[in-house]
């Protein structure tokens, strides 16, 4: 059963850069759909970027759109979120997620995605 496991979060100050990672063990992440959420405290995870399977589409919400990347490597196995010019709103736990259902489109809402990752923290904070 495909497990995910995310890294790479931790403490960064306004303006400066992180590159979390999403790794999959027992299953190919190249045939998932991928999206990475975030979520703070009383509130509900929102999505930040998605991933269709196979190099299909990519999605951003506006308000990480041109300071985030999302990409595959498939020689690791992993989907990588580069986050660059980070904001003290982009502060909260990443999540990535996929479908239980191969070779799919990527959504940008939550309840499209099965399995979760057990998340990774990201302080923005001078």
């Amino acid at each position: 059963q495909l497990q995910l496991v995310e890294s790479g979060g931790g403490l960064v100050q306004p303006g400066g850069s992180l590159t979390l990672s999403c790794a999959a063990n027992g299953q190919t992440l190249e045939y998932h759909a991928v999206g990475w959420f975030r979520q703070v405290p009383g509130n509900e995870r929102e999505a930040v970027s998605c991933i269709a399977s196979s190099g299909g589409s990519i999605l951003y919400d506006d308000s990480v759109k041109g300071r985030f990347t999302i990409s595959r490597d498939s020689s690791k196995n992993t989907v990588t979120l580069q986050m660059d010019n980070l904001r003290p709103e982009d502060t909260g736990v990443y999540y990535c997620a996929v479908p239980r259902e191969l070779f799919t489109v990527c959504r940008m809402w939550a309840r499209w995605y099965d399995r979760w990752g057990q998340g990774t923290q990201v302080t923005v904070s001078s």
